[in-house]
């Protein structure tokens, strides 16, 4: 039977509210934790989510691109929307916006898409630019004010290594514990490396 004429499409929604987006990202990330990256297909996304693989190739694109944007909604807050005042504020603010639950879950997606980004130059192209560019604007920005307001030298040769500092602390700390990034760590990583770095 045609699926246009399918008994299943009077169930499938076509309008996309931001609701329905947030039940499509979760249910990738799902099946992302199901079957890995490879093994997951707009057909298995579609039936999942009772969507039609046309609604999701015109919201989304391709699949690299849902996956770069399922990942992206479950970050709690963008760093741009952090102005504290200060560069330890602000900071601080970072790590107590961050959940530990998700943080653990991320690592896990991140570790089992490794393999992946390696060998899809699109899903890698699309982690970039919609995950990790946004964030490390924020930072940059973060950063910036900081130098503005005179807490780190405007020749501080540590600041455009914050981005690689961070991140490699999400990469090694898996890796070398076999546990993933918290609250605790991070807060504990900042003060001792980032901030030293800084000179602040």
């Amino acid at each position: 039977m045609p699926e246009d004429v399918s008994p299943e499409v009077s169930s499938r929604r076509s309008r996309i509210t931001p609701e329905r987006e947030a039940e499509l990202h979760e249910a990738v990330l799902d099946l992302l934790r199901e079957v890995g990256y490879e093994a997951l297909t707009m057909d298995a996304v579609a039936a999942r989510t009772k969507s039609s693989k046309a609604t999701l190739y015109r919201q989304w694109g391709s699949k690299p691109e849902l996956v770069a944007k399922a990942l992206r909604c479950t970050q709690p807050t963008s760093l741009r929307e952090i102005d504290t005042g200060t560069l330890r504020g602000d900071f601080h603010r970072m790590v107590e916006l961050s959940d530990n639950a998700q943080m653990a879950k991320d690592t896990a997606l991140l570790r089992g898409l490794a393999h992946a980004v390696h060998a899809s130059p699109e899903l890698h192209q699309a982690l970039r630019r919609l995950l990790m560019e946004p964030e490390i604007s924020g930072l940059d920005e973060i950063l910036r004010r900081g130098v503005e307001r005179g807490e780190i030298a405007p020749d501080c040769p540590a600041i455009r290594f914050v981005p690689h500092m961070l991140i490699g602390a999400f990469i090694a700390l898996p890796l070398m514990e076999d546990r993933s990034v918290d609250q605790a760590f991070l807060a504990d990583f900042i003060d001792s490396v980032v901030f030293p770095a800084l000179g602040v």
